[in-house]
């Protein structure tokens, strides 16, 4: 299964766009992996909703997805932009980001949530698991999300917006 970085290597514009978004991925990734140690029930899936709901729409706007960024095209390029979001089937690309939306989408990798759950409770070593888990799953969710992008982005064939462009 290509990643990101694969799926837009033949891309200037798409590789910057995931090189960036890696970055904030990487550095949420890591927090949510350090409330996913700590054993205090629900703190965890509070932390994760948060920091994808944040994550997300910075994701989209690498990309040029976000709802004020689409609001900018012209109309036929946005009912472009609506069918490849529709034939893609993301429910996050366009679209205000909420906490409740965010946990809709989540149930992708809910398996691996909940283990992360039972897993913190075993002594040090349940909490090494579930701070991997946890890492991972919110790596695995917003990796998806920007090969979603990456798709619609192609699909509507969108020209990015040049963000931390430098020559």
């Amino acid at each position: 299964m290509p990643t990101a970085l694969h799926m837009a290597a033949d891309d200037a514009a798409l590789e910057a766009a995931v090189k960036r978004s890696r970055k904030l991925l990487n550095k949420r990734a890591m927090v949510a992996a350090v409330a996913s140690a700590v054993p205090v029930p629900g703190l965890d899936w509070a932390v994760d909703a948060a920091l994808l709901s944040k994550l997300i729409p910075e994701i989209n706007k690498e990309f040029g997805l976000t709802p004020q960024q689409l609001d900018q095209l012209d109309p036929s390029k946005r009912e472009q932009v609506q069918k490849a979001v529709t034939m893609v089937g993301s429910v996050l690309i366009g679209k205000l980001i909420s906490r409740d939306l965010v946990l809709k989408a989540a149930t992708k990798i809910g398996m691996r949530l909940t283990s992360k759950q039972l897993a913190k409770y075993v002594p040090f070593a349940g909490q090494i698991v579930a701070a991997a888990v946890g890492y991972a799953a919110i790596r695995y969710f917003g990796e998806e999300h920007m090969k979603d992008c990456i798709r619609v982005a192609r699909q509507a064939q969108l020209e990015l917006p040049l963000l931390g462009y430098t020559p």
